[in-house]
């Protein structure tokens, strides 16, 4: 009988501290967070979300995207989901603070999408699908220099090969060899002045037709192309399957949710087609019906639509967003690019006088 009121303590104890240190401390350190503001109190992050982003929670747990898909993304220390271009910065508890149920994940069979809504192309500056254009233009092609879609300056590189040979067909001096053209193979043979694709549309390369897919239509060796959309580092938007909406854009997801195999051929994900119905075109097709391809193209005089899950969980995966700074987070690449016609930010006196680091 002497033991028993230490055994009790000793359990009782056990039981309470591990109460403290999973329940009490956290909720009281994380549990009362506030979204993030300036001083103007403009720029507040994280912001409450609409009810078609809840729903679509609710159906992206229900339909087990859970057991393939991560939201969160780990710190270099204890990860390469950074250098994966899955986010600028590891994820924070205030990213959270508006979900009732987060979807931190079980495992990673596909990638990460904490900042998936971050890579959707804006929709002033979304191209159109390959080989689609507006009813009574012709695209012109872009010259260097000259503004894209959006206000944004065109995202050529100067020093790429295919500047440079617009630059030669574009020349009065026509007559005088390029360096482009004298290293090609075939500089003895009048060279096409073909046009240049319109800017944001992708030229599929050999490779690509073969597979399906496009390609950005940078060459080989040349620097990648900047987006002038989305905030979130990873593969340029313009990549996309030919005939297909912008990569990640709302359209985009319908297709992939629809038939994943029409855009990855190698996906192990499993097709969606029971949150969308297919039904008759009655006067004029709808703005909603997918973009089908191939065997997935319904038969003529239907069309595929979205029901109201479908476009809740597209809602839901295009508000995914984690790539605002935050003040206890750094980011990767240190302070976020201005923003697509934005004045660059002047150094200050002191920064400029200071002597640059020994390396």
């Amino acid at each position: 009988m002497k033991g028993l009121a230490p055994l009790f303590l000793g359990i009782f104890g056990t039981f309470a501290f591990s109460w403290v240190g999973l329940t009490v401390l956290p909720n009281w350190q994380i549990g009362h967070l506030n979204p993030q503001s300036d001083e103007e109190g403009t720029d507040t992050y994280p912001q409450p979300q609409s009810g078609m982003f809840d729903r679509g929670a609710q159906v992206y747990a229900a339909n087990g995207c859970i057991y393939c898909h991560s939201q969160q993304v780990r710190a270099e220390y204890a990860g390469a989901d950074i250098e994966r271009k899955w986010g600028n910065r590891r994820s924070a508890p205030r990213d959270y603070i508006f979900e009732r149920q987060v979807q931190l994940g079980k495992m990673r069979m596909g990638q990460d999408l904490a900042n998936i809504g971050a890579r959707a192309p804006a929709e002033q500056q979304s191209p159109p699908p390959a080989g689609s254009t507006s009813p009574g233009a012709s695209p012109a092609p872009p010259t260097q220099g000259a503004p894209a879609p959006g206000g944004a300056a065109s995202p050529s590189p100067v020093g790429s090969p295919a500047t440079q040979a617009a630059a030669a067909a574009q020349s009065p001096a026509a007559g005088s060899p390029s360096p482009a053209a004298a290293q090609s193979p075939s500089s003895g043979a009048p060279q096409s002045k073909a046009p240049a694709p319109p800017t944001g549309v992708a030229s599929p390369s050999p490779g690509a037709m073969a597979t399906g897919a496009v390609s950005s239509g940078a060459q080989p060796g040349a620097p990648t192309a900047p987006s002038s959309g989305p905030q979130i580092a990873g593969p340029p938007w313009p990549e996309q399957t030919i005939g297909l909406p912008p990569m990640y854009s709302a359209a985009w997801h319908h297709v992939h949710l629809y038939s994943p195999r029409s855009i990855n051929f190698d996906s192990n994900m499993p097709s969606y087609r029971f949150l969308y119905q297919k039904r008759r075109i009655s006067d004029a097709r709808s703005a909603e019906a997918l973009h089908l391809t191939g065997s997935d193209a319904p038969p003529e005089g239907w069309e595929i639509v979205p029901t109201y899950d479908a476009k809740c969980l597209v809602a839901y995966l295009t508000g995914l967003n984690q790539s605002h700074p935050l003040n206890e987070v750094r980011s990767a690449g240190g302070a976020p690019p201005p923003a697509a016609g934005a004045p660059a930010a002047s150094p200050s006196p002191a920064a400029a006088g200071a002597p640059a680091p020994a390396k």
